[in-house]
Parts: C-alpha cells; sequence; structure tokens
C-alpha cells in the first residue's frame, strides 16, 4: 500500500510550486516563521475537502459536471485575483518586526484553506492519482485510501512549513529596505494574479 513509488511521486508533488507553496513563502518571507506555518495548516487543511471527496467518489461528479467544476474554478480565480488585488494596494509594505498576532493568524490559516478548497483541479488531481496505489491485496480500498490521503497529506504539510521557514530566514537580507519590501509585496501580487489568470484559462 505504502510504496517507495507512492513516496517519491507524492513528494515531487508537493515540491513542484504551486498556489500553496507561493502562499507560505510569501507569508513567511513577510510575516515571519509562525505566519508560515499558520498558512501550512492552512493549505493543508484545504486539501482535505479534496482527499475526501475522491475517497467517498464526489470528485468523479465534480469531473463530469462541467457546471459545477466551472463555478468552483471561478470563485478560486476571483480569490486569487482578490488576494492580488488586496497585497498590491497595501498602503505600506509589510512590517518585518511586528509579528503576527492571534486574530492575523487565523486570518492566515482561513485564506490558505480557501486558496486550496476554491482549486477544483485539485479533486480531479487526486481523482487520477490516488487510486493508483490502492492494491486489492492489502484489503479495504477506503482504508487504503484514507491512509494515503492521510500520508499525502503530513508530506503536504511538513514540506510546505520547511519552505515557509526557508522564507523567514530570507527575511534578514530584505528587512532593512521598505523599497525592497515594496517590490517583493508586489511582485507576489503579480503571481497571485498569473495564478489566477492561469486558472481561468486552464480547462479540466
Amino acid at each position: 500500500m505504502i510504496t517507495m513509488d507512492f513516496l517519491l511521486t507524492s513528494l515531487v508533488v508537493v515540491l513542484i510550486p504551486g498556489t500553496g507553496v507561493v502562499y507560505t513563502v510569501s507569508t513567511g518571507l513577510l510575516l515571519g516563521w509562525r505566519a508560515s506555518v499558520a498558512a501550512a495548516v492552512g493549505c493543508t487543511a484545504g486539501i482535505v475537502p479534496h482527499l475526501a471527496a475522491t475517497v467517498m467518489g464526489l470528485a468523479a461528479i465534480l469531473h463530469m459536471s462541467a457546471v459545477a467544476f466551472s463555478l468552483v474554478k471561478f470563485l478560486g480565480v476571483a480569490y486569487l485575483l482578490y488576494l492580488a488585488w488586496t497585497m498590491w494596494r497595501q498602503d505600506e509594505p509589510f512590517a518585518f518586526d511586528k509579528p503576527a498576532g492571534e486574530a492575523s493568524g487565523r486570518r492566515i490559516v482561513i485564506r490558505g484553506f480557501l486558496l486550496n478548497i476554491l482549486n477544483p483541479k485539485l479533486s480531479i488531481f487526486f481523482l487520477a492519482f490516488l487510486p493508483q496505489f490502492v492494491n486489492p491485496a492489502f484489503g479495504s480500498p477506503l482504508l487504503q485510501m484514507l491512509v494515503l490521503s492521510g500520508l499525502f497529506m503530513a508530506m503536504t504539510f511538513v514540506v510546505f512549513v520547511v519552505y515557509g521557514v526557508m522564507a523567514h530566514r530570507l527575511r534578514a537580507t530584505v528587512a532593512g529596505s521598505a523599497r525592497i519590501r515594496r517590490w517583493i509585496q508586489r511582485g507576489f501580487a503579480g503571481i497571485f494574479a498569473a495564478l489566477g489568470v492561469n486558472l481561468a484559462l486552464s480547462g479540466r
């Protein structure tokens, strides 16, 4: 059930920079390592509904229904563009010397959760990915899917935290320049906008 092929493939998938990675890295760079952990929690939690949908077969409905897929997709596009707009229009660059408080920590988690739950391509991915590693010789396919899903989530969280901590370590090189912080902030805004456009133009 848990094979080296599954572990290596999952690791490659998690390492590939996507919306969740960009969000976690930007949070770690601009707000610190605690905030990046909150982002990793939110992004990991955001894949739970997709994994649950795959296990229960609901992802197949999303795959077959063009209307449902398009609805979730364009909600995701709208949210990505909203994040890009709010980051771009920020009056002041993020203050590196202010740790994220409890309220902002919750907001970071919620944003990460919404980023992933509003990406319908994740459900389609898991629908195609997980069943490949289910082996009838190991018993209940449902139990195997649950175990594989749990392991994938754990790997996602660990890798995202590592990304966030690495980004946090770069803060010292830019903390002293408001101009650099401004360009970094706007750079990430542009990346979120590009991700939104890419999602809008993508098919199933």
